[in-house]
This record gives C-alpha cells, sequence and structure tokens, in this order.
C-alpha cells in the first residue's frame, strides 16, 4: 500500500537526467559547476531547460554572455563531480583543483571538459523565466562526444547526497522515426 510522500522530495522522484559540470565563461574567466536539473524539452533543433540557481557564481555569467557548455560526465568522474558542487567558483579556479582539461569550444565561449563523454555547446535562447525561476531554454548549437566509450554510465542525483548510476543498456522495440 502507498503512503504519503514529502511534497519537498518529490524532485527525488522525477530527476530527469544525468548530473552534469556546466562551463560558463565571461571576462576571459572560465567556471564550472555541478548542476542536475535539466529536462530535454525538443529534439531537432535540440532543446534544453535548465534550472540554475541565482546563487551560484555560473548564473551571473549565463544570464550575461547567454551561452554555457554541458559537459557529461561518467560515474568514473563522481567524486570530482560531488566536490566541483561543494565548492564556489568565486575565489576558486576549478579546472586547476580537480585537474579538468579545458579544451576550446567551436562555437562558444566557455570550454570543454576534455574528461568527459560528451559536451554540449548551448546558447540561451529563451531567459523570460530566469528571474522568477531560474530556468533557462538553452539551444544545443554544437556536440561532441567520445566515440571509444560505448554505453557510459551516468550519474543521476537522488537527493541528501545519493546518486544512482545507469546500470545495463536493454533494447526494445519502439517506433522508428
Amino acid at each position: 500500500m502507498k503512503k504519503s510522500f514529502p511534497l519537498s522530495k518529490v524532485y527525488r522522484l522525477l530527476e530527469p537526467g544525468p548530473v552534469v559540470l556546466v562551463t560558463t565563461a565571461q571576462k576571459g574567466r572560465a567556471n564550472v559547476m555541478t548542476l542536475s536539473w535539466l529536462t530535454m524539452m525538443d529534439f531537432e533543433p535540440p532543446l534544453v531547460g535548465m534550472v540554475m540557481s541565482d546563487r551560484n557564481f555560473s548564473f551571473a555569467a549565463l544570464k550575461a554572455t547567454r551561452e554555457c557548455v554541458i559537459n557529461i560526465p561518467t560515474v568514473e568522474l563522481a567524486g570530482k563531480v560531488v566536490a566541483v558542487g561543494n565548492r564556489s567558483g568565486r575565489r576558486t579556479d576549478k579546472f586547476a583543483a580537480f585537474g579538468f582539461t579545458p579544451r576550446p569550444a567551436k562555437l562558444v565561449a566557455p570550454p570543454l571538459i576534455d574528461e568527459c563523454y560528451a559536451s554540449l555547446e548551448c546558447r540561451v535562447i529563451d531567459a523570460r523565466m530566469a528571474k522568477r525561476y531560474n530556468f533557462f531554454v538553452l539551444e544545443v548549437i554544437k556536440a561532441w562526444i567520445d566515440p571509444a566509450r560505448k554505453h557510459p554510465r551516468t550519474l543521476h542525483h537522488v537527493g541528501k547526497g545519493r546518486f544512482v548510476v545507469d546500470g545495463r543498456v536493454i533494447a526494445l522495440r519502439s517506433r522508428k522515426k
């Protein structure tokens, strides 16, 4: 039998995607932050909805420059991903502190993170809900992936310092597009 569940914990049930490392750059300074509140909004062009707290150092850079890179780490980087999320970029060069290798992006100023499985160069196309909800709509304008990594295992945040890791891959029939 089901029982009542606290509304303050609903996000743990619906967390939609992997934990990512978002890079921003402003005035020649790059930053990286951990983020897990993303959702796909459309296929072509790929649109991503992202919630970023206005208390984060990266928020001002994203709002001012309207561009970022969503880097997708694998389980092997779990310790670093959590550590990045527990430190502010206001006074710390997180690339140096955590040993990440920045690589130039092709279409945006923020760098790619070389150690991540995939990187998505993004531009903000709608920030109307940023003031009230910290919600940005991003268009992915260039995507990078490491083809050597087959079925990478990503992290998914379920609250209170707990994560689940993608498991085995199964193939089921679905409608082809």
